[in-house]
């Protein structure tokens, strides 16, 4: 059983940064401008961010554009205490159903999960060493449906492959998930009923 409390562990990070005169960089990837809207609220006062969104699992292609649009207005219409920047990833399709091969009957939340989890922050992990970033992390961890212990467990293994510190997260907690909910609101929010693949989209109909 895993008893780490990842926000303690954020919010050591984070206090940690206090003080320096240099605000340090982060690579954030999203996967939908409601789970962000929290993330972005509360790491723009410690961080620079880079938005990275990188999803290749969104179906459809519609689906995908929508999330992106939504993402990229969310940015332009909050404010930010530090720079916030967005980066779209390539929408490689193919890559997605390459890598989930063999599991596509798979329950959500299963092992397909977690090799869309893998294919997703390793393109982050990608990026962040690209781009010189002192940390990465995902907004993923904020969904209840997520397991972010798994979450967090695939960003450290990437994280000493590519040399790029793993940001600590469980953005539900301190009522995180309830406040995206409440931005969504305020911001309007394109709110979608499915992870975004097209597995999790028979889920809803099954």
């Amino acid at each position: 059983m895993n008893n780490r409390n990842y926000q303690k562990e954020l919010d050591e990070v984070i206090k940690r940064q206090t003080g320096e005169q240099k605000v340090p960089t982060l690579l954030l990837h999203c996967c939908c401008a409601p789970c962000s809207s929290y993330v972005l609220e509360y790491l723009t006062q410690y961080f620079k961010i880079i938005v990275f969104f990188y999803n290749p699992n969104i179906y459809p292609a519609t689906e995908y554009q929508h999330r992106v649009d939504e993402i990229k207005r969310l940015v332009d219409e909050m404010p930010a205490k530090h720079r916030v920047e967005v980066v779209e990833g390539v929408f490689d399709t193919e890559r997605y159903y390459s890598c989930v091969k063999g599991h596509e009957k798979d329950k959500e939340g299963g092992e397909r999960c977690t090799l869309c989890f893998n294919l997703r922050l390793e393109e982050a992990a990608k990026v962040a060493k690209e781009r010189g970033c002192d940390y990465f992390t995902t907004t993923l961890t904020i969904s209840p449906l997520k397991d972010a212990h798994r979450l967090n467990a695939i960003g450290e293994q990437l994280a000493a492959q590519y040399g790029v510190p793993f940001l600590p997260s469980d953005f539900k907690k301190k009522g995180g998930y309830l406040r995206s909910i409440e931005l969504s609101k305020i911001y309007d929010l394109y709110r979608q009923n499915y992870c975004g693949c097209v597995f999790s989209q028979r889920a809803q109909t099954d």
